[in-house]
């Protein structure tokens, strides 16, 4: 399976890409993943995104759909992949686009993971509170929201009118939202 997970900062992403990727024993991709790995280990690219981060900039997306190109080329992408964190501009889902038409391999679902957004500041104060984030304040977790009901739409609806996208509803427990991705991608 070639898939794309959607879903706001306390929806689960995480934690379902997981157990999606064992399930179809495909490798879980996460841009934000890569980037930490490149920054800890002080490779070039992490030392450029590293510089980048430290200035407040964004990573490009040249530089972000370089990072994926090259890892979706690796040996365990063959029989599919799920990718968290990556596309999100409308720019990187043409170029995502273009990776896979090199190859000749579609994308197959995107699944959004649909939480109400007051479930997800709840979701969000408690696991500040557990990790002692104090920055974490539902001011700033709602501003988050909204930012990524702005960015994120134009992706949704892109990949609802391809007739890819499948939104699973986020909320209960792990085995409850997992049984609805899987039955969803079935």
């Amino acid at each position: 399976m070639r898939l794309i997970i959607l879903g706001p900062p306390g929806a689960g992403k995480g934690t379902q890409a997981a157990r999606i990727a064992e399930h179809f024993g495909i490798p879980p991709i996460s841009t934000g993943d890569i980037f930490r790995a490149n920054i800890k280990n002080e490779t070039p690219l992490g030392l450029e995104v590293k510089s980048i981060l430290a200035a407040g900039g964004y990573v490009s997306d040249d530089i972000t759909n370089a990072i994926v190109e090259s890892r979706l080329a690796e040996a365990d992408c063959e029989p599919g992949f799920l990718l968290d964190g990556y596309p999100r501009t409308l720019g990187q889902v043409d170029a995502l686009d273009e990776m896979l038409a090199k190859g000749d391999r579609p994308l197959e679902r995107v699944l959004e993971l649909v939480v109400p957004d007051d479930a997800v500041v709840a979701r969000l104060l408690k696991r500040a509170e557990i990790e002692g984030r104090a920055d974490d304040t539902e001011e700033v977790i709602r501003e988050r929201m909204a930012i990524y009901h702005r960015e994120t739409r134009p992706l949704s609806e892109a990949y609802a009118e391809r007739g890819l996208l499948v939104a699973v509803d986020g909320e209960g427990s792990m085995d409850e939202v997992f049984d609805r991705i899987v039955r969803a991608l079935s």
